[in-house]
This record gives C-alpha cells, sequence and structure tokens, in this order.
C-alpha cells in the first residue's frame, strides 16, 4: 500500500479557498454598496443580475428588471442606438461611454451612460446616472444661446444706427437735389440741372453699393462669375484706388506674370479690393504704403488645413499696408457682421465682412495677418479657373448699343411700376416692342401664348404663386431657346440656384445704369 502526505497540500487549498472567499465577499460588498449601476446582462436582451443601484435610481425591484426585456425600459427616441450597440456587443465590440434614457418607475427617464464588454456569452456592464450632468450641459448651452441672441441684438443695433446714419445722408442728397431741380425748372434756370443730377445719381450709387455691402456679408448676393484675368482688373482698378487712398499713401502693385485666371464676379472682386485699401488707408492716418499683390499658390494637405480649403490650385490678392496693425483679439473678431474699430458714423462694419462673404461665395477663402505697430496683409484665396479669361470689358461698347431687329419683342415682368416704365422707355427708345406683365400669372400667359417673345426681362422676386426663375423655366417648357435676363435687388440669391445661372440666363442687380441694360438686353438677343 502506498500512503502519500498531503497536509500541505490541503492547507494551500484551504488557504486559497479563504482567500476566493475573501475576495467574493469583498466583491459583493463592492457590488451592493457602489454608487455606479452594475449589471449582468443575456445576448437575448434580459437582465441576469443587477447590484442594487438599479433599484435606488429607477425605483424597479430586481425581479421587475429581470422579468422583461431591457428594450422596454429605454425610451422610445433611444430604441434604435441602443439596438444598434447591441449588435456591436453580439459580435464582441465593447461599447463605451454609450448614453441612453430608460424609464424611472415614476415615469420620469433618467440619462445613462455604459460601459459595456462581452464576456463568454454575456454582457457585464458599468453604467452611470448621467442625467444632472446633462441637465447642467442643456443649461449651459440654453445660456450660450442667449448670450448669442443678446450679441445678435446688439449687433442689430450697431447695424440699424449706422444704416440710418448713412442712407439718411444719401437720401438727403437725392431728394434735396430732386427739389432743387424742380425749383429751378419753375424759375426757367435749367443750367444747373446738370450738377443736381450728378449728386443725385451718386448719392443713388453709394446707397446700392451700401446695400450690396450688406448683403454680400451674409453672402446672399447673386453672383455673375465669369472668367476673369485678375492682373488686368488690378492694373484697371490702380488709378481709381490712388485718388481714394489720397496723396500722402505711396500705393504699389505687384502682378504676377503668368497669373492663372479666376471664375469670380469681377464687380465684387473691384468692391472688396477697394474695401481692403480703404482699411489700409485708415490704419496709416499720418501716410505709409499699400502694397497690392498677385499670385498663383498651390495648397497641399498642411496648407488646407491651415487655410479651411480643399486643396489644389488658387490665385491670392493679398493688400499689405505699414499702418497701426492690430493685436490678437481685434484678428479674431474682424470678419464677424457689423463689427468696426471706427467711431459712429465712419462705418457700418461691412467692409471685412463683405470681402469674407464674396470669398466664401466665390469658394474661395480670406486671411489677415496683423502686428501691432508693424501693418497688416489681408489675402484673398479664389480658386483658380482652368481656361482663358474673357475680355469682360462693357464699358467700352455702352454706347455702341445697336438697335432693335425687325419685330424683336421683349417680355418685362415687374411688380414695380417705376422699374417697368423704365425698363419700356429703354426698350422702346432701342426699335423694342414692350410687353408689360406686373405679376408672375400674367407673365406665365404671354409666355405661353404664340406671341413672338425674343426676350423675357424679369425680377426674381414676385407675387402670383411663382417667383421670377420658376416662371422662367415655365416659359421654357414651351420656348426652350427663350433668352432670360434677371434684374434682382440681390436678396434672391437661393432662387437662382445658390448664384450660378443656366445657359442663356444673365443677371443684372438693382440698381442699374440704363446704358448697362440696354447693352445685356441687344447682346442676348443677338446671342440667339
Amino acid at each position: 500500500m502506498f500512503v502519500q502526505d498531503v497536509t500541505a497540500r490541503k492547507r494551500t487549498e484551504d488557504d486559497l479557498a479563504r482567500q476566493v472567499a475573501a475576495r467574493t465577499a469583498e466583491r459583493d460588498q463592492v457590488w451592493q454598496a457602489s454608487s455606479d449601476l452594475l449589471c449582468v446582462a443575456s445576448l437575448d436582451g434580459y437582465f441576469v443580475s443587477l447590484n442594487p443601484a438599479w433599484l435606488r435610481t429607477l425605483g424597479w425591484s430586481d425581479a421587475e428588471m429581470k422579468a422583461r426585456p431591457f428594450l422596454d425600459l429605454v425610451h422610445p427616441e433611444d430604441v434604435a442606438a441602443t439596438v444598434a450597440a447591441a449588435q456591436g456587443l453580439v459580435r464582441g465590440e465593447p461599447q463605451l461611454t454609450f448614453e441612453n434614457r430608460y424609464r424611472r418607475k415614476d415615469g420620469d427617464y433618467v440619462w445613462l451612460s455604459w460601459n459595456a464588454v462581452p464576456r463568454d456569452g454575456l454582457i457585464y456592464a458599468s453604467v452611470r446616472d448621467v442625467t444632472e450632468i446633462r441637465c447642467q450641459a442643456e443649461a449651459l448651452a440654453r445660456t450660450e444661446e442667449a448670450l448669442r441672441q443678446s450679441q445678435k441684438m446688439e449687433a442689430v443695433g450697431q447695424l440699424t444706427g449706422g444704416l440710418a446714419h448713412d442712407f439718411n445722408n444719401l437720401l438727403a442728397g437725392i431728394s434735396g437735389s430732386l427739389e432743387l431741380m424742380q425749383t429751378r425748372m419753375g424759375q426757367g434756370r435749367m443750367g444747373d440741372l446738370d450738377r443736381y443730377m450728378t449728386v443725385a445719381q451718386g448719392a443713388a450709387k453709394r446707397a446700392a453699393a451700401l446695400t450690396h455691402r450688406l448683403l454680400a456679408f451674409s453672402r446672399r448676393q447673386t453672383l455673375d462669375p465669369k472668367p476673369t484675368n485678375v492682373n488686368r482688373l488690378v492694373t484697371d482698378m490702380e488709378e481709381l484706388i490712388r485718388r481714394t487712398v489720397g496723396p500722402s499713401i505711396h500705393l504699389e502693385v505687384v502682378g504676377m506674370a503668368s497669373l492663372w485666371p479666376a471664375l469670380i464676379d469681377s464687380g465684387q472682386l473691384e468692391n472688396a479690393l477697394l474695401n481692403l485699401c480703404i482699411n489700409a488707408r485708415d490704419a496709416m492716418p499720418d501716410g505709409g504704403r499699400i502694397t497690392v499683390e498677385t499670385a498663383n499658390r498651390w495648397i497641399d494637405e498642411a496648407g488646407s488645413r491651415q487655410h479651411d480649403l480643399p486643396p489644389g490650385q488658387y490665385l491670392s490678392v493679398c493688400v499689405t499696408d505699414t499702418g497701426t496693425g492690430m493685436p490678437p483679439d481685434i484678428v479674431d473678431r474682424v470678419f464677424e457682421p457689423f463689427f468696426t474699430t471706427k467711431p459712429t458714423g465712419e462705418g457700418t462694419g461691412l467692409g471685412l465682412s463683405m470681402v469674407y462673404g464674396f470669398a466664401r461665395q466665390s469658394e474661395g477663402q480670406v486671411r489677415i495677418y496683423s502686428e501691432v505697430g508693424q501693418g497688416t496683409t489681408v489675402c484673398l484665396y479664389l480658386p483658380r479657373h482652368y481656361g482663358e479669361a474673357g475680355d469682360g470689358d462693357v464699358a467700352r461698347r455702352l454706347a455702341e448699343v445697336g438697335r432693335a431687329g425687325q419685330g424683336e419683342t421683349v417680355l418685362i415682368v415687374d411688380d414695380e411700376p417705376s422699374v417697368r416704365m423704365l425698363v419700356t422707355e429703354v426698350l422702346e427708345d432701342l426699335g423694342y416692342t414692350a410687353i408689360e406683365a406686373a405679376d408672375s400669372v400674367a407673365g406665365v400667359r404671354v409666355l405661353q401664348s404664340n406671341v413672338r417673345i425674343d426676350l423675357l426681362v424679369t425680377d426674381v422676386g414676385l407675387p402670383g404663386g411663382m417667383n421670377g426663375r420658376q416662371m422662367a423655366d415655365a416659359g421654357r417648357e414651351r420656348r426652350p431657346d427663350l433668352k432670360v435676363l434677371f434684374i434682382t435687388g440681390y436678396a434672391e440669391n437661393a432662387v437662382l440656384g445658390n448664384g450660378y445661372l443656366s445657359a442663356g440666363m444673365q443677371v443684372l442687380t438693382k440698381p442699374f445704369v440704363l446704358e448697362t441694360l440696354a447693352t445685356r438686353i441687344r447682346d442676348l438677343i443677338a446671342d440667339a
């Protein structure tokens, strides 16, 4: 017989058993005392084991929780997300910081944040009640929204004051000139009429420019992009900028040879460039230097993140001054709507906002670099156009507008009688037959008739159930080759397809020069 002494082994086993019992007791104490909700669940959607924190948090007993699928307690809006998380656990994927809402016994819901892992066919989860944290976050969000609304109202107040000041000055110039013209005509003194007309027209143009800036910064203007030689545009503006900034400012223009063309609204780029140069002048009250520079730019992945632009080829137009510069807290705000460092009456705070709005709407970007005492550089980045730049020199052809051909007819649709009258007068002076309509219903009726129509001239915002674009599209169903000229106050950009028009369509912004209207009409009909 073989006998073996196992006393040491039994002693070891007893020690291990006591340790296991002690660890189990400790685990049970943690399980019982934890403020976190601890649980074990099956993969088919039922709770297997829950600690007492569930009862304290939800009010349901252990038996009530285990008797139903856990989805029964999930908020209806969170069921789909909870099912997706459960499917992830079935695939063996841990679900960390997943949040959903569970129904309490009293009917209220609490937010729970789950850390769940699958093991051996079961789900082990530690869950935390985050209702208070969520409520605090929502309260903070409401406070921030209230602050934003307050800032918006303050900005609107600043805008209203600035616009009222500027528009009252411009209206005084217009109404005063008209009154003097009426007085002088009654006196038979016709010699001063040209001077008063010049003043009134200048004030009207400045009012239109102010409205354009207001809508440009909000990206609501309708762009008329064309392939543009930016170097030539800058060169053509050089004398205007030089006169605007005055003799105490030295202006230098540095145009890069072989600059790529850009597909842009050249008029808006001119406005943006002039605004930047005026800002640069104002930053140099004792004189200085302004440099306008163009360049081709390759933007790679790193530059893309820096400039908030897709990688690709761009051209830049940069305006640099040697002025006072700006501290970082001002630089961070310069593109905000209505923000300005100028005293009341010297600016509405729309200049840089307009530049920013134009750049973003043109699928480009604008960046500013400034140092106190050293000066400021503002750079516009515009996408390269792959093609040739057009001539775009309308001004040289204004006096050469041809007369209408035999029987050529234009339909004018606008709800403003004064606009219809002006357009009709221009058309009749050029020999066209003009047909007027005051709303989209009347316009569609004419377009669906057999009357000859060579061109539709229409406002975008129209009464009658259709806007101008919808009416034009309806007209093209019967007349596929119909040419269309939209005349707009800038605010109907979304209606015109985000600023881009179909073939055979052009846009002219109100107010417009009558010679420009005549040229657009003649060119559109000639293209047909």
